[in-house]
């Protein structure tokens, strides 16, 4: 089987004493690609350099909502030009993010506006970090009805989550879907039709329920697949399909 693990930060500097074992052992459970989406300008040339030694990773660029205080709205004109120059397959990590303390919201949102107008400008899809945020996320998306992309480890409503499919959106989701008491998020799985759904580690970071407490990383992928694949009542191969084709129409990837 080949999965992809559409979100997981492996230019962090958490991977750097193992970085290669981290990669090996995500193939030997048959993830075949792992999307990086950045968050800082200053990270950009290490994520690139890491996916050409990497074949295996796929870059994404852009500046996450939850670092205001690393941007400068120059930043947006750099990230324009590294586009022009850089191969990339999606704008992303952007988005926002009202949970952390004291959310310069009216910033974020330039920010946000700011990297979906490039999306549409290079016809890329958006990794979006939308926390506490999921309702004005689908109203900004709303004045770009041509961009695409995924809402990364999703947890709106199920209103929510019809609203972006039906604005042409996939949803995310990792370690959390492996929570016992996550009813409202098994819920939401359930329910949600295949054809929107991607799989995602966001490692370093949100491991699965049997490694809380230690670092993510996109080996653990196979809890997440093994808890969706229970609440779906479906095969890992039918997953499989689904969510790597999902992945390669989003993303415009080769067939694996």
């Amino acid at each position: 089987m080949a999965f992809i693990d559409t979100h997981a930060h492996l230019d962090d500097p958490r991977f750097d004493a193992d970085l290669t074992e981290v990669i090996t052992r995500s193939l030997a459970i048959g993830i075949e690609q792992i999307i990086v989406p950045s968050i800082q300008a200053s990270g950009w040339a290490r994520l690139q350099q890491l996916s050409q030694q990497y074949t295996q990773l796929l870059p994404a660029y852009g500046l996450h909502p939850m670092f205001m205080h690393q941007h400068r709205r120059s930043h947006i004109a750099e990230l324009h030009d590294w586009l022009n120059t850089h191969e990339a397959i999606a704008i992303g990590e952007c988005g926002l993010d009202f949970y952390i303390p004291d959310p310069d919201k009216q910033e974020q949102q330039w920010f946000f506006e700011a990297q979906l107008a490039l999306a549409d400008e290079f016809q890329l899809p958006v990794i979006i970090h939308a926390r506490k945020s999921v309702e004005q996320v689908i109203q900004t998306l709303r004045h770009f009805p041509t961009v695409t992309g995924v809402l990364h480890s999703f947890s709106g409503s199920q209103q929510q989550a019809e609203q972006l499919i039906e604005m042409g959106f996939l949803l995310g989701f990792g370690g959390p879907a492996t929570y016992s008491r996550a009813s409202r998020l098994h819920a939401l799985i359930r329910w949600l039709p295949l054809s929107s759904l991607l799989l995602e580690t966001d490692a370093p970071d949100q491991p699965d329920s049997t490694h809380r407490g230690e670092r993510n990383e996109p080996a653990y992928l196979q809890r997440v697949i093994e808890a969706i694949c229970s609440l779906k009542g479906i095969s890992q191969p039918a997953l499989e399909e689904a969510t790597t084709t999902n992945a390669q129409r989003l993303f415009k990837l080769p067939l694996i």
